[in-house]
């Protein structure tokens, strides 16, 4: 809901999803916000292929590709409004692929990462991955709201944050 909201907020229709996974944000925001066009990738194959069907019939169409984070470039992926959720955790250079997501970017971002250690402590509660101290796996990053904050300000200035459980989510634009 707090995506959608943010989205809301930009006024934007160009959209483009940077690590899109199996497509659900991509379809829940078409459903829910008229006159959407949005393209998205992800690095890997199959994902891409999952999200396919979980799109398919969409109105109106998402474009979806296979695209590595640190491929993408203004010209072929640039958009108004550029989406990464659930993504920046799971990558070894999360600096990097920040970079290339502020330039896609005309007007602003939407970017969100698990609250932590908020995160890990609601994985111990309900007993997940306990030997892991409540991290789960492939989580490389962590970061709290305000770490969060200051890891965006190197690229972007910060328009709005908000933290619904368990999540921290930044609209942002690129400086």
């Amino acid at each position: 809901r707090q995506a959608e909201a943010f989205v809301r907020s930009t006024g934007c229709t160009d959209i483009y999803e940077a690590g899109c996974g199996e497509g659900m944000l991509s379809l829940t925001l078409a459903s829910r916000v008229p006159n959407l066009h949005i393209r998205g990738s992800d690095f890997s194959e199959q994902v891409i292929a999952t999200a396919r069907e979980n799109i398919a019939g969409c109105d109106p169409a998402i474009e979806l590709s296979v695209a590595d984070i640190y491929s993408l470039n203004p010209k072929e992926h640039g958009a108004e409004l550029v989406l990464c959720c659930e993504v920046l955790e799971h990558l070894e250079r999360p600096a990097e692929a920040l970079s290339v997501i502020a330039r896609l970017a005309s007007r602003h971002l939407v970017i969100s990462v698990p609250n932590e250690p908020l995160w890990r402590v609601l994985n111990f509660a309900r007993g997940k991955y306990i030997f892991d101290w409540g991290n789960t796996p492939g989580h490389l990053n962590h970061w709290s709201p305000s770490a969060f904050r200051a890891f965006l300000e190197t690229e972007l200035i910060i328009e709005d944050m908000a933290c619904p459980l368990p999540w921290t989510m930044v609209l942002a634009r690129p400086r």
